[in-house]
């Protein structure tokens, strides 16, 4: 297989096997399950893929990765330098990149919005490859950021919520929110969303809705996922929990009569 100058960067780990592939216009050994490879935009490279491996690819158009160094780092973008990486060791980027892997499986847009801002700052941020520094967080976003952004998220559970469209929300950048949401609320925006919609979940079955009516309504892409979400959360599956509200209340209602 062969890549020609490709357009963007490429952000590579290796989830499964990868000893069977070899990169032939350098002189390496094969790749292993871990396995980091980086491609700047505009690198050539070709490759002997002799057995059967998983991965994910992150791949990133240069203005993006451009745009994350200057607001993450406050920096001349210019001076924002990819490096080219095969079959490296990847520990400050290869749990982000995993969980981008899963959140692109379930359909989780948000969570896999959050592990591809977050695989590009720890890119920049590994000593390796430069190690720029950020000053520390200073406080958290004002109150009535707070209450913008909580009550937006209340209104759009419903449907995808986009890490850009809440920063727009505050005028910050999807880095910038990410830091000041956590120092405000305790949690990643995406931790707080999948919060609140188990909340909502929660409550909505109390009714007779059916399930899969609402893992729509809570902004869950299928009745599987509301399931994995909700057993993760609670330890018990959806009906499962409305069995038991259900017998609860009928045990109430008996008591009472």
């Amino acid at each position: 297989m062969s890549y020609e100058r490709p357009g963007g960067h490429t952000i590579s780990l290796y989830l499964a096997g990868g000893t069977g592939t070899r990169r032939l216009d350098i002189d390496t050994a094969g790749g292993w399950p871990g396995a980091l490879c980086i491609m700047p935009q505009g690198q050539s490279s070709e490759w002997d893929i002799t057995d059967a491996f998983r991965f994910v690819h992150l791949y990133i158009p240069d203005d993006q990765a451009r745009r994350v160094f200057a607001e993450t780092f406050d920096r001349d973008a210019r001076m924002m330098v990819m490096p080219e990486v095969t079959f490296g060791d990847a520990p400050m980027l290869a749990p982000v990149l995993r969980d981008l892997a899963e959140a692109t499986l379930v359909g989780d847009h948000m969570r896999a919005e959050t592990a591809g801002i977050a695989a590009l700052v720890r890119l920049y941020d590994d000593p390796r490859y430069g190690g720029a520094k950020r000053d520390g967080v200073r406080g958290g976003l004002a109150p009535h950021l707070c209450r913008r952004l909580r009550d937006q998220i209340e209104a759009d559970l419903h449907r995808t919520i986009r890490l850009e469209d809440l920063a727009r929300l505050v005028q910050l950048s999807e880095f910038h929110l990410q830091r000041m949401f956590r120092a405000s609320f305790g949690i990643s925006p995406h931790a707080f969303v999948g919060h609140r919609r188990i909340v909502r979940a929660r409550s909505l079955l109390k009714g007779v809705e059916p399930i899969a009516e609402i893992a729509s309504a809570c902004g869950f892409s299928s009745q599987s996922h509301l399931t994995r979400a909700f057993r993760t959360a609670t330890g018990m599956t959806p009906g499962a929990y409305r069995h038991r509200v259900g017998e609860g209340r009928h045990g109430t209602e008996d008591a009472t009569a």
